[in-house]
């Protein structure tokens, strides 16, 4: 049985699901957080399709940060992130905090995101 902790964590992403969508010109980037790593993805709702994913187990970013579940991985894996995304063409995207607080790690990803040219 999930404890009360997951169950919250779980209703606050479907809250923030029913008012975000990804779309091809604007697609939904996800994060998923561990205790020891960030997983974070590009997704298209209208095709169902992943676009782009990437995680703080990814050889380039760890060899850069073996600590896969901190503030300065997060940082570097939104500068890698922004950095791919824009070469497969993309600039716009809808953020999606997952149910995380907007705090820590989630918000070093994001100003990343921002700092290496995405727009949200």
């Amino acid at each position: 049985m999930p404890q009360a902790r997951s169950l919250s964590l779980i209703a606050k992403h479907k809250r923030i699901r029913k008012k975000i969508q990804g779309t091809p010109q604007r697609p939904r980037a996800t994060v998923h957080r561990s205790l020891k790593n960030l997983h974070i993805q590009l997704i298209d709702d209208t095709q169902f399709k992943t676009l782009l994913s990437l995680s703080t187990q990814d050889r380039e970013i760890k060899n850069k940060s073996p600590q896969g579940g901190n503030v300065k991985a997060a940082t570097l894996l939104g500068e890698v992130f922004a950095k791919k995304a824009q070469a497969a063409g993309i600039k716009l995207i809808v953020f999606d905090r997952g149910g995380y607080l907007y705090h820590g790690r989630i918000k070093a990803l994001a100003d990343s995101l921002r700092k290496g040219g995405l727009e949200f």
